[in-house]
């Protein structure tokens, strides 16, 4: 078996793989730091227009999360929550754009879809709702975290694998700090319906 560090450091390298930047950039939409908001992320590619694009890195942004976790399993190392992290830590701070990469929403969810698919459905939901209401993508976010946290403390036994994950939710919501402040001053962006 390959050294359990270096299986963490390949699940941190497939985390890193920019797909919002890449799939948005081989679809002719150039470099999607330049627009919007600047993020690498889902929301942003969906501004360019194209839904299927922002589906394409929705779902690869979530797989390769899963992805890492699978391929540990073929290398014989079976620690899950960490290889997890790994690959959600390299989403988040990724080599390749100079650790400045995404705000870690749909890579949790590859994550907990894997781990703890019950609550995975939760944030969906929540997720879902608030959005569909609000239309601010960033606040369906911010209260999916929400929702993370207290099903996880609720549903979940207390131990080192729960204190980790809720560090990663805490970890999204300082990653969407400005968008905090926006939504508190009115000045957050929505999507219009359609």
């Amino acid at each position: 078996m390959l050294s359990e560090y270096l299986i963490l450091i390949m699940a941190y390298l497939i985390g890193s793989i920019p797909f919002g930047l890449v799939i948005s950039f081989l679809a002719g939409h150039g470099d999607i730091r330049k627009i919007g908001s600047g993020n690498i992320g889902t929301t942003n590619v969906l501004r360019t227009g194209s839904k299927v694009l922002a589906l394409l890195t929705l779902l690869a942004d979530s797989g390769k999360i899963i992805i890492a976790i699978l391929l540990a399993h073929k290398l014989g190392f079976y620690e899950d929550y960490y290889i997890a992290t790994a690959g959600f830590i390299g989403h988040l701070f990724p080599v390749w754009l100079k650790f400045k990469g995404g705000k870690g929403v749909a890579s949790f969810l590859g994550l907990s879809l894997y781990l703890f698919p019950d609550i995975a459905f939760v944030l969906i939901i929540v997720w879902i709702i608030t959005f569909v209401i609000t239309r601010y993508s960033s606040l369906a976010a911010i209260m999916a975290a929400g929702a993370g946290i207290i099903s996880l403390i609720s549903l979940k036994p207390l131990d080192g694998n729960l204190l980790l994950v809720l560090g990663l939710i805490i970890l999204i919501l300082i990653k969407h700090k400005d968008n905090i402040v926006r939504l508190l001053k009115g000045q957050e962006s929505k999507f219009k319906k359609g």
